[in-house]
């Protein structure tokens, strides 16, 4: 008995000795996903120094302001922006309604599924898929059509739901900056409508945290309900020059961190680390997502026409901006 007493006496000693081991390591590595090395470090440091209150490069809880693109940058955004495929669908849902679209350019190219044909018709063209998808329609209808999609569409090529498409080492990088008090935005040229939907639960943004492409939306009182209607004017194209901004409007105060993967956010991360003046010692973060992974994800840069990475690449060296090379520093790519 003396016997047995010893060796569950043991056993639990060992388990619980093990179990202080694993939440050891876990607690010493916030960023599991990312493989050792300059980028990773480098992201580890610039955390440890902008919250350590004993050091020079100390910044307060309340500036530690985080901003992050969302499409090739949080989640995938190939063969074309995920919310453009929302887009095409709806139009095909909605075919009866409008059998004009079977002979009328770019529904025509959608209902065919004609990527070329829909770029041909240039932004006039995609405001027009926009214009019959997102717009004169309550922000509650919105919501609910684009939660019902999320829920069953699938992507064409790896037949993941889209939101199982986030990148998990991106996911852990937004804990992380929660954990030192960090306040984390999403800076999207998608639409501000969709992103909400699915923000908070995906990547635990808050909708009031995220900024995005804005139509212009007025109130009304629909059988007696108070009731939002999308319209078709464009507020704010939140992409390139139109990023700094929606940060400004938006947010009211300059990031400390802006994390990236394409030119269209090449204006946020100049915003965010060029030095304003001599006086202006707050540290600094850039990051640039790479897409270099053609095997787990995709690979694609200065010649692509989704998330081109030309001007920004050649950027990121002079101004110290950290490029993330998914194939090198990540382990995993989606959650697995």
């Amino acid at each position: 008995m003396k016997t047995q007493r010893r060796f569950l006496a043991t056993f639990f000693f060992m388990c619980l000795s093990l179990a202080y081991v694993i939440a050891a390591q876990a607690q010493a590595d916030p960023l599991p996903s990312w493989k050792e090395g300059p980028r990773k470090t480098a992201l580890l440091n610039f955390v440890s120094s902008v919250t350590n209150s004993q050091g020079d490069q100390y910044v307060a809880p309340e500036e530690r302001v985080a901003v992050f693109d969302n499409d090739g940058t949080l989640w995938a955004e190939q063969p074309l922006y995920f919310q453009a495929l929302y887009a095409f669908d709806q139009i095909k849902a909605n075919l009866d309604t409008h059998p004009e679209w079977k002979e009328t350019e770019p529904y025509k190219s959608v209902l065919n599924d004609d990527l070329d044909g829909i770029m041909a018709s240039g932004m006039e063209g995609l405001m027009k898929i926009v214009g019959v998808s997102h717009t004169n329609i309550s922000s509650d209808a919105f919501t609910a059509h684009v939660s019902e999609w999320l829920n069953t569409a699938r992507h064409p090529e790896t037949g993941k739901r889209y939101t199982q498409m986030v990148y998990q080492p991106m996911l852990e990088l937004l804990d992380y900056l929660r954990a030192n008090d960090f306040e984390v935005y999403i800076v999207s040229g998608g639409g501000i409508d969709f992103l909400r939907v699915f923000a908070e639960e995906i990547y635990g943004v808050p909708p009031q945290n995220v900024v995005g492409s804005t139509l212009e939306a007025r109130f009304e009182m629909k059988d007696g309900v108070p009731t939002i209607i999308k319209e078709a004017e464009v507020n704010l194209v939140d992409d390139k020059a139109g990023k700094p901004v929606g940060i400004y409007r938006h947010i009211g105060r300059r990031p400390i961190l802006a994390a990236g993967n394409s030119d269209g956010d090449l204006q946020m991360l100049q915003y965010t680390t060029v030095m304003r003046n001599a006086e202006d010692s707050t540290p600094r973060f850039g990051l640039i997502v790479h897409h270099t992974d053609a095997k787990r994800e995709y690979a694609y840069d200065r010649d692509s026409h989704i998330g081109k990475l030309d001007k920004a690449l050649d950027e990121a060296d002079a101004r110290g901006w950290v490029v993330v090379d998914m194939k090198k520093d990540w382990s995993v790519i989606y959650p697995e």
